[in-house]
């Protein structure tokens, strides 16, 4: 049923069915849709949490599944999930959501309408890219976003139960891609991304993922800097065992950087950095409250 791609990071590069990520989107779909007919999240105004998250999941899917299909270049696809971005303006304008964001002992930053039409845009395209830029090793693009969803629903409240179900599916398909069986693909991946990034502004909780992706962002960061200004990628070698490289363009990179590991032990030390971010993240916000 799904397409098979190389393993590129295990001997002889076997086949693993790729974009298994489908099923998350569609679960989750499913299970908001569900949650809007019972009304367990309170509608306000003609405005549903749930069937917002629904409808930014739903895009995230379609837009991982067009990259899957036509491998969009990330000048075209980086400003994609301004589109998703449309139904949460909608739904931020009739709860008369907080048009601020507040950091903890800096203060409140108060954006007014530029909330709207500029900061919720521009979080969803940052929180939706990073997700995606980090993956390429198995285990690297699900266990990261699960500690980093179970961190969110931690401080959330009533909305936690919004992903009650995504967090279950999402951990099953992480077991799989952990131990080198699946790829959830870029389906997978702009999807869990819109999830979160949707999710943490109906949320309240913008501060709080950014905090959480800090690994994220330096990923990011390292990746979009040496291309603009060297026009070089990320790569790492493989000799049958252990990963390798030689520069500092990536997260992986920076980890494996003249220092030889396997493919599990980059996923687990960077795991840990997601974990720490999000902890900390969790921390200041109990404490902070």
């Amino acid at each position: 049923m799904f397409p098979k791609v190389p393993d590129q990071h295990k001997p002889n590069k076997p086949l693993v069915p790729n974009g298994l990520g489908v099923f998350f989107a569609l679960i989750s779909v499913a299970y908001l849709f569900l949650l809007y007919f019972l009304d367990t999240v309170k509608t306000s105004n003609g405005a549903s949490p749930p069937l917002t998250l629904a409808v930014c999941i739903l895009f995230g899917g379609f837009m991982g599944l067009l990259d899957d299909w036509v491998d969009l270049k990330w000048r075209y696809k980086a400003f994609l999930p301004i589109v998703a971005a449309i139904p949460l303006l909608t739904l931020a304008s009739r709860l008369d959501l907080r048009t601020s964001i507040a950091i903890p002992m800096l203060g409140t930053i108060h954006f007014g309408n530029f909330y709207y039409f500029l900061i919720i845009p521009l979080l969803v395209t940052i929180f939706t890219n990073t997700v995606n830029q980090l993956g390429g090793l198995n285990g690297l693009e699900t266990v990261c976003p699960a500690v980093v969803m179970i961190g969110m629903m931690f401080v959330s409240g009533p909305n936690a139960v919004m992903l009650y179900v995504p967090l279950v599916v999402w951990l099953i398909l992480a077991f799989f891609n952990f131990r080198g069986k699946i790829f959830v693909g870029n389906t997978g991946s702009f999807s869990i991304g819109m999830t979160l990034a949707a999710f943490a502004i109906i949320s309240d909780l913008k501060f709080d993922l950014v905090i959480s992706l800090l690994p994220y962002i330096v990923n990011s960061a390292l990746i979009l800097l040496t291309f603009f200004f060297f026009r070089t990628k990320a790569s790492v070698s493989f000799d049958g065992k252990k990963l390798l490289s030689n520069h500092r363009r990536s997260l992986v990179t920076l980890v494996t950087y003249r220092r030889a590991l396997t493919e599990r032990q980059v996923v687990m030390i960077i795991s840990l950095l997601v974990f720490i971010s999000t902890f900390a993240a969790s921390a200041i916000r109990v404490l902070w409250a």
